[in-house]
């Protein structure tokens, strides 16, 4: 473990009850986060004891109604959370933000999947996500069929993270013009197959290819259909949450440098993610991330050859800026962040 100091984060809460799990996350990812990251990024896998710390703390309970047992909390504390928690480690965040898609759509359910919102509200049953193909241009990689009472799959969900820790993965497959959401446990079986994933950065987060071979799913898994083009206007629409992680990287990285100047660039590109309209946002999360990636370049070159070795932070901040170059990324994004960077001097 590297010695460099740990900075206590400063928050402000603008939501009417969120304050207290604000301060409580932030001082979670200074106490317990950041202090074992490095080990946590080396290993293979988050801790299941910082997981059980998070659902202890209320925060799986961060994406529900309170219906179920979730906080309601605004959008900005939120966001706020996300933040401070990636800045702690950005790899246990990560696992634990998949749990936002089944727990939000759950909650939202109207059929026998509402069942499972209570459950993922309060962290007893953990979940990710397979939806990021849909983003990919071409043929869809996953599709699904009716038949009868059941819903058939086939394809490849090439990105599912947390495999091995999760209990459910809300699928995304598409029919046609829809999109068919549906609630598997994540149990490998002789037609679902997980194949894991060696990423150069968050690798301990456990991302798998999941392929599916005629996979029978029963209609009380369903969760909703979607129209294809709907989803995408909505999916535009809710840039916002994604770039906080790209903030708490970069705020982690100016903390560690002790340089003000970098912690005001953090407030300004977390005011503009946050003043941003639908059109607006594409560029805004573009510039959280080259924030980033300037960032945990600075700290690189400022801690000269012993940012490279593997007990330092600066070699794990600046793999983790450049996953979030590409995590999340629409084509919108990917426009915007090589045309600011073919304009930087």
């Amino acid at each position: 473990m590297s010695g460099a100091p740990v900075y206590r984060v400063v928050v402000e809460s603008s939501g009417r009850n969120g304050a207290w799990l604000v301060d409580r996350a932030a001082d979670f990812a200074d106490r317990r986060l950041f202090a074992a990251a490095l080990a946590t990024d080396r290993d293979g896998t988050v801790p299941s004891t910082l997981l059980d710390e998070m659902r202890d703390l209320g925060l799986f309970g961060l994406f529900s109604p309170s219906g179920v047992g979730g906080h309601d909390l605004e959008p900005s504390d939120r966001y706020r959370i996300i933040e401070v928690l990636a800045g702690g480690c950005l790899t246990t965040t990560f696992v634990w933000l998949q749990h936002a898609g089944p727990a939000a759509a759950t909650a939202g359910a109207s059929g026998p999947a509402h069942a499972f919102a209570e459950p993922l509200a309060s962290g007893r049953c953990t979940g990710g996500v397979a939806f990021a193909h849909l983003l990919r241009s071409g043929p869809p990689t996953l599709t699904v069929s009716a038949n009868g009472d059941e819903w058939v799959l086939n394809g490849v969900a090439p990105y599912v993270t947390g495999w091995g820790w999760i209990d459910v993965v809300l699928v995304a497959a598409r029919s046609g013009g829809e999109i068919v959401w549906l609630l598997l446990d994540a149990v490998e079986a002789a037609s679902l197959r997980a194949s894991r994933l060696q990423l150069a950065a968050v690798d301990s987060s456990q991302t798998a290819a999941v392929t599916f071979d005629d996979h029978i799913v029963s209609t009380d898994r369903l969760v909703r259909i979607d129209r294809y083009a709907d989803w995408l206007v909505g999916y535009r629409a809710g840039l916002r949450a994604n770039g906080s992680l790209a903030l708490g990287v970069a705020g982690r990285c100016a903390r560690l440098l002790g340089d003000g100047d970098l912690a005001h660039q953090v407030d300004s590109a977390r005011s503009a993610l946050d003043a941003a309209d639908t059109d607006g946002l594409p560029a805004a999360r573009s510039e959280a991330s080259l924030l980033a990636m300037r960032a945990a370049t600075m700290l690189v070159t400022s801690k000269a050859g012993r940012s490279v070795m593997g007990d330092d932070h600066a070699q794990r901040l600046a793999r983790e800026a450049m996953f979030l170059l590409v995590q999340g990324q629409t084509s919108e994004i990917r426009q915007h962040q090589l045309a600011m960077l073919r304009s930087a001097p």
